[in-house]
């Protein structure tokens, strides 16, 4: 029993589920929003250059079917080009962390890399492999593979050499070692990499649908340019940015299951206490 009288528990609970964590980025949104519609009132700002808030969401309610069908070819190339900068970029980073001539051979070219602008480029892929998905999980993985590799070398340099020194004196052979100390201190920063990485992905794949696409939000996003239709345009920009924080979360949810023993997430569990 908490002391408290039995009519102040109702208005607790709902105190306590407001200053929930999890709710608090809906009550931060709600606040733009109002500040938005305001804005738009005050400033008398024609919808021709900015829609009023109400206009984008009878807009996202009345094209809802059209905007889900249009996300999977989206989200398709999105994962796409996630899973190949995850699959592709580890192991790489893993050999250049492991090796300073590769370190100094392929680092600099991976900066070099990140200078050159993806939606130059991306018309290239359109020539070289057509219409398909295959530029847009190209142009996905070009902007998500980099992240990747920089946070992953830097975790696998993070492992401190007096602890492999030990594993090796006690007789540890190079796998354990690996499973046991070198791939547990570098899962932070790899997981850290990855959740900028499928940001980014869905950028890349949005970036390739520009160049040449006749599906995905990024050509409904060309056409609502095309024809003035700004609340579709914003419709569009809110499924993309939903589809963004949904794989996030996906992304979080694997390393809470995979990282329960990380300082940050009993940071979480003692705060959701």
């Amino acid at each position: 029993m908490d002391g408290s009288p039995p009519s102040a528990r109702p208005r607790f609970e709902l105190q306590r589920w407001l200053m929930h964590p999890a709710t608090r980025p809906v009550w931060l949104l709600v606040l733009l929003l109002l500040l938005w519609d305001l804005a738009v009132r005050i400033f008398s700002i024609p919808p021709y250059l900015i829609p009023p808030p109400a206009a984008v969401v009878k807009q996202l309610v009345a094209e809802w079917p059209m905007l889900l069908q249009q996300s999977l070819p989206t989200l398709y190339a999105t994962l796409g080009g996630f899973i190949a900068s995850a699959v592709i970029g580890v192991p790489i980073a893993m050999w250049i962390a492991y090796s300073r001539t590769v370190e100094s051979f392929v680092y600099p070219l991976l900066v070099f890399s990140q200078s050159v602008p993806k939606v130059a480029v991306a018309p290239l892929f359109v020539v070289w492999f057509g219409f398909g998905i295959v530029p847009k999980v190209i142009a996905a993985f070009l902007l998500g593979f980099f992240p990747v590799v920089v946070s992953t070398v830097q975790g696998f340099k993070s492992v401190e050499p007096d602890v492999i020194d030990l594993a090796r004196s006690m007789g540890a052979n190079p796998l354990k070692i690996f499973l046991k100390f070198r791939l547990p201190q570098a899962l932070p920063a790899i997981f850290s990499g990855l959740k900028v990485s499928v940001t980014l992905a869905v950028v890349g794949a949005v970036v390739g649908e520009f160049v040449g696409a006749n599906s995905g939000i990024g050509f409904v996003l060309q056409r609502a340019t095309g024809t003035f239709d700004l609340p579709l345009m914003f419709a569009a920009l809110v499924v993309l940015s939903m589809m963004g924080v949904l794989l996030f979360l996906a992304v979080e949810v694997v390393e809470r299951w995979l990282m329960p023993w990380h300082a940050s997430q009993r940071h979480d569990l003692q705060a959701t206490a």
